[in-house]
């Protein structure tokens, strides 16, 4: 019944922010939740429906886009995470601009990283790690139906809801490539696929390579492949020395062996089915997709919190009142009509 009323909640914040056009004078700010290159992003109230729980708003500098021409990906994002309705997914709800800055709306996951859990934690348990490797199989499995490669999944950018269910987020590197190639060399150098560094093209299936090496992560603390050049990095990824500790039990290694298997063609996750072979794994035996698909299976963590509002389980930044120079711009070439 509880969750049945978060569902519902959540349903009518969507529709609400979906159907009425807003501005930053919408929003009473409560705080900051993370700050980037060119962009900060700010736990926000609506103050005409107080009532409702806060949300995220994504804050992207015009001129910072510009100078750095990321104005093609910032469109991309946009366009990727308006097609996206999934519940370990995070919602954009909506998006405006004023002189200086792109908003983006995004609904608020208070549990904050998993990064900052995994830093806390040290390592996972196995069957923790299992309750959140399996509920991002069913989000890859989405994106990847509708010919989408996330290309960026690590721990930074997984969320945790109120529930402690998982929240993929972040769009910046994805790309809709339905049944083709891509060949951008983008993502981060220890989740980088080989055929990524390799330049020679790849699909959906680098995703899964991640998957590996995030799960890798979670339970011996860290990834396979590190060091603190890139340069090496991408060496290690390339030998494919996959070294496991000695208390990797055999199912685990199968699996981790499946994934992170440098011939693509080989590679779990590389035919058409690729979600079904991996969710069939032994190492998923006791998992059911379908009450995981409902948020019927308890979450190993549920964040505590004193209020809707508390920030706690986010890093604590100093706040900025900084406003940049407005770019100039005419009515009829204005690059950033549409936001």
């Amino acid at each position: 019944m509880e969750q049945e009323k978060i569902e519902a909640s959540e349903k009518q914040e969507s529709e609400y922010f979906i159907s009425e056009k807003y501005s930053m004078d919408s929003f009473d700010v409560l705080g900051t939740l993370g700050v980037g290159t060119f962009s900060r992003v700010r736990l926000v109230r609506s103050k005409d429906q107080p009532y409702m729980k806060p949300l995220a708003l994504k804050i992207l500098k015009k001129t910072s886009i510009l100078k750095m021409r990321q104005l093609s990906h910032l469109r991309n994002e946009k366009e990727l995470m308006e097609q996206l309705d999934h519940a370990f997914i995070t919602k954009i709800l909506g998006t405006f601009q004023d002189d200086y800055y792109v908003f983006f709306v995004l609904e608020y996951a208070c549990g904050g990283e998993l990064f900052t859990r995994l830093k806390k934690l040290g390592t996972l348990p196995s069957q923790d790690a299992r309750f959140y490797i399996s509920e991002l199989v069913l989000a890859l499995e989405y994106l990847h139906d509708k010919g989408i490669v996330f290309r960026d999944l690590k721990p930074e950018n997984i969320l945790i809801d109120r529930s402690g269910h998982v929240k993929l987020s972040d769009f910046g590197f994805a790309k809709a490539i339905s049944d083709s190639k891509t060949y951008t060399m983008c993502g981060t150098p220890e989740y980088l696929a080989p055929e990524i560094i390799l330049g020679k093209g790849y699909g959906r299936e680098v995703d899964w390579w991640a998957l590996g090496i995030l799960l890798y992560e979670m339970i011996a603390g860290y990834p396979p492949y590190c060091d603190d050049s890139p340069f090496n990095i991408y060496q290690k990824i390339l030998l494919g020395r996959l070294v496991f500790p000695s208390y990797f039990d055999d199912i685990l290694c199968s699996l981790l062996s499946a994934l992170l298997e440098p011939n693509v063609q080989k590679r779990i996750g590389y035919k058409n089915n690729a979600a079904s072979d991996l969710k069939n794994h032994l190492w998923f035996s006791n998992v059911d997709f379908n009450l995981l698909l409902i948020k019927e299976c308890p979450s190993p963590w549920i964040p505590e919190l004193m209020t809707e509002e508390d920030t706690s389980n986010f890093n604590t930044y100093p706040d900025s009142l900084e406003q940049p120079h407005a770019p100039k711009f005419t009515r009829e070439r204005d690059p950033f009509v549409g936001f």
